[in-house]
């Protein structure tokens, strides 16, 4: 089984917890088909290394993060997940490589877009497609991959970078990295209480 099943089953129950028809549904839908019976010893191995919490909601048994592990979570990965599901879907392939490409000053590896809940279906996908706007790195993938310590990156493994940008990622870029920001730090006293919100803000 991948260690990229763990990453997703995090950013999965970020903030909420689910049977374990909930999370291989869930999975299925990130481009990781396993079967119930093998997420069902996952899991269980999962709560048993005090990683996950276990709670029988009968007739399930539903789980959830420790808050060790919420904490751990917090990383550009999780955080650029948590707002991609606004986006639409036919622009979150090039918003999460150029929010990511941005923020690290590098071009993505596959293994990043997974972790930013991009499944490897969908990635194919869009790769294939007309509207594609990435390439594959100028510079060898092993100039980069030798710098990159947090992650287990082949040499060999593709990065990609964007060949052209258009108004409609700029605009979704902009509003995941000012929701990654205004979630990052304190604002309280900051914003005037008299400030009207709109739907614009939040989009």
């Amino acid at each position: 089984m991948s260690d990229n099943i763990y990453l997703l089953i995090n950013d999965i129950l970020k903030g909420r917890q689910l049977s374990i028809s909930g999370v291989t549904r869930e999975l299925k839908d990130k481009g990781v088909d396993e079967h119930r019976l093998v997420m069902t010893g996952y899991l269980r191995a999962l709560k048993d290394l005090r990683k996950l919490n276990e709670v029988e909601i009968p007739p399930s048994k539903v789980y959830s993060l420790a808050e060790t592990e919420q904490a751990d979570t917090e990383d550009i990965y999780s955080l650029i997940a948590e707002n991609i599901r606004s986006v639409d879907s036919a622009y979150m392939v090039p918003v999460a490589a150029y929010v990511l490409s941005r923020t690290v000053e590098r071009p993505v590896f596959k293994e990043e877009f997974v972790r930013m809940g991009i499944g490897p279906k969908s990635l194919t996908d869009y790769l294939a497609s007309l509207d594609c706007v990435l390439k594959p790195a100028e510079k060898s993938p092993k100039e980069y991959a030798t710098g990159i310590t947090k992650l287990k990156i082949s040499s060999a493994e593709p990065a990609y970078e964007l060949e052209k940008i258009n108004e409609v990622i700029l605009k979704h870029s902009n509003c995941i990295l000012l929701k990654i920001l205004r979630n990052s730090v304190d604002l309280t006293g900051l914003i005037p209480k008299t400030k009207s919100t709109s739907l614009e803000d939040f989009s």
